[in-house]
């Protein structure tokens, strides 16, 4: 019985250990997108961004967020995954930039 129970509790730290090293494959990625998803609320909050903007871009940064997670689902994240979600980051940064600096100002109820 106490072998059982164990043989169960090492089990489940194993898996614990597993998810926790996945979550930590791509902590620049993860960096990036805190600093991308800051910047969004930012130009929200200043009247850069009007509404539509801001959800378009949280929509992108979600696509990210999937893409990565994709990637880190079987516990590795390979060169190509990396260079794929880098362009992925590249192509909304990008697109935050651009949202922030097209003159269009949110519109004040």
């Amino acid at each position: 019985m106490n072998t059982i129970r164990t043989t169960l509790a090492a089990a489940a730290l194993s898996l614990f250990a597993l998810g926790a090293f996945a979550q930590a494959a791509t902590p620049k990625v993860d960096e990036r997108q805190t600093k991308q998803d800051a910047r969004i609320e930012k130009g929200v909050a200043s009247g850069e961004l009007n509404k539509a903007e801001a959800k378009r871009l949280d929509a992108q940064q979600n696509r990210v967020e999937r893409t990565e997670d994709r990637a880190k689902a079987d516990g590795t994240v390979t060169n190509a995954e990396k260079a794929k979600l880098t362009a992925k980051q590249n192509r909304a940064s990008r697109n935050v930039k651009r949202q922030k600096h097209d003159r269009q100002e949110a519109v004040q109820k």
